[in-house]
């Protein structure tokens, strides 16, 4: 309940009935006037953005046709791509670039994708090839897996007048980074292309390098950099102390800045959300108020993301009444609470066991414009569940079936397990079938969820006894007992109670996807095994 997932997807808002809050709270309806004049529209920190015209005006520009050999490479064999060229004449459009892109994008090995450029510059349908041309070998050349070094082409290419810019070495250094090849790309920029190498590619390198590779094997990177003149700037350590703060590394994060600031750089509001952003992955959140503090010293105005993740480190650290009073700081500097906001300070409230709190401030996050995502109902629906409003949690799990919202793991798993303590089996099962049904949870995920929660249940001896009778696969009931619909698992109705060889009565019918995948074995047969021997033997 602590951590946000990557991408905050916003959905449709729909309210909800336990979210309207108390008539007598509310304000007085106006007294009727002998003049009414329309009133205008309430502002919000959200205005709804005015519908686009889709509708575009007609073109009276004919749309120019493909050109003839967009479809000639069907085969990567040099033989073949060399036969199709040939058949193109003098009259038919032939643009270099196209026809070398085309050919390489059919599969042709790097070897040749050259022989075939070679081919193409000694005809006489292309007057001139570029230096564009030789990038879209580069780009090949780095792309595949187990291609030569790119010596012999930059000699090619120097040879025909474009000797590599700093445009090829970023292209090649990006190309290689796709391909997975890193020893490749360092060793590319320390040999032929160290001298056209400027400080975008030189940066671009030390952020990827950082990502895979330990900070030691950055730091002998940036030595033989200084040694060919490319030294660390504000961006080179940034992305060092990026890295260092991903791997919660806040002693060495802080040396880096104070090496930044005797280098003569001054940190910038970005730095200083991810200085922020690793106190909080190490949980000292208690420390991130200091940053902001000395931020402000510094004269640095915060943005959007700086008073999100102090919120967030604040309400983590259980610090609520500081976290609500930026608020209204941030409105005051024009920074209104959005999505993320709301859920950090819901996050904190539910810590801090107040979760009907955290519910109160949803309604009030509606009511301010902002729309809640999936992100923002698991949280609140994880802390209602462990603050033992069940009530409320199942009004709020209604909301988010309406709004096909997905269940995360570990929402799934409190609520399965809050419902089976409060012997609410049947209701347990809707939310199993709602998770497979929705790809919340894979089947696994899903199962074992349901199995823990099951065995939570305090069962007497005579239960046990009872279910031990029960068959120890899943079994139709309609071949079981001659009932119209329902499933056999582990001897438990839907009721709490224990009825062996019975079917499971459902509040609604059971989906036929889940059954499905049941009976298609889509999980182990191992598994299955395992589960209902675990169960039984408890």
């Amino acid at each position: 309940m602590g951590k946000f997932p990557h991408g905050l997807r916003y959905v449709t808002r729909l309210p909800s009935d336990f979210l309207t809050p108390n008539p007598s709270l509310s304000p007085p309806p106006p007294s009727p006037s002998p003049s009414p004049s329309p009133s205008p529209p309430p502002r919000t920190p959200f205005p709804k953005k005015k519908p686009r015209n889709t509708s575009k005006r007609p073109s009276t520009v004919a749309t120019p046709a493909p050109p003839p050999y967009q479809h000639l490479f069907r085969s990567p064999l040099l033989s073949d791509a060399i036969s199709a060229f040939d058949t193109l004449t003098s009259s038919s459009p032939v643009e270099p670039n196209s026809i070398i892109q085309s050919f390489c994008n059919a599969g042709a090995s790097p070897a040749d994708a050259l022989a075939f450029f070679r081919h193409v510059s000694s005809s006489g349908l292309v007057t001139e090839l570029g230096r564009s041309a030789f990038h879209v070998l580069i780009g090949h050349s780095c792309l595949h897996p187990s291609a030569p070094k790119l010596s012999p082409l930059l000699d090619q290419m120097s040879a025909a007048g474009f000797p590599p810019d700093a445009a090829s070495a970023d292209l090649a250094v990006r190309a290689l980074f796709s391909a997975s090849r890193l020893d490749d790309a360092c060793e590319l920029i320390r040999g032929p292309l160290a001298a056209v190498t400027d400080r975008f590619t030189y940066n671009y390198l030390i952020r990827r390098v950082a990502r895979f590779r330990p900070i030691s094997s950055v730091y002998a990177l940036m030595d033989q950099f200084r040694q060919a003149g490319l030294h660390p700037d504000l961006v080179t350590y940034t992305n060092l102390i990026d890295a260092v703060c991903r791997g919660k590394n806040l002693r060495e994060a802080t040396r880096l800045l104070s090496l930044l600031s005797d280098a003569g750089f001054k940190p910038d509001c970005y730095l200083y959300n991810v200085i922020m952003k690793g106190y909080c992955m190490v949980d000292q959140c208690g420390e991130v108020m200091e940053v902001y503090n000395k931020m402000k010293d510094e004269g640095i105005q915060p943005d959007l993301v700086t008073f999100n993740t102090l919120v967030f480190g604040l309400s983590k650290a259980g610090m609520l009444a500081q976290a609500k009073k930026f608020l209204n700081i941030m409105a005051e500097m024009g920074h209104f609470p959005d999505v993320v906001t709301y859920t950090s300070l819901m996050n904190g409230l539910c810590r801090k066991g107040d979760a009907l709190g955290a519910l109160k401030l949803l309604g009030e996050m509606e009511e301010k414009g902002c729309t809640p995502n999936e992100c923002t109902y698991n949280t609140l629906l994880m802390g209602l569940c462990k603050a033992k409003c069940l009530s409320n949690a199942v009004q709020l799990y209604q909301v988010m079936i309406t709004k096909g919202m997905k269940l995360e793991n570990a929402s799934y798993a409190t609520f399965m397990r809050t419902l089976c303590r409060a012997n609410k089996i049947a209701e347990a099962y809707e939310v199993f079938d709602y998770a497979i049904q929705s790809k919340s949870s894979t089947d696994v995920t899903a199962y074992m969820a349901l199995e823990s929660s099951l065995k939570s249940l305090n069962k007497t001896k005579d239960d046990l006894a009872q279910s031990r009778a029960c068959s120890e696969d899943i079994h139709d009931c309609s071949r079981h007992c001659g009932c119209s619909g329902g499933l056999v698992i582990l001897g438990t109705d839907r009721s709490g109670g224990a009825a062996a060889g019975s079917a499971l009565p459902t509040a609604r019918p059971r989906s036929t996807e889940t059954v499905s995948r049941m009976e298609a074995g889509s999980l182990p047969r191992s598994f299955l095994s395992s589960y209902y021997r675990y169960w039984f033997q408890r």
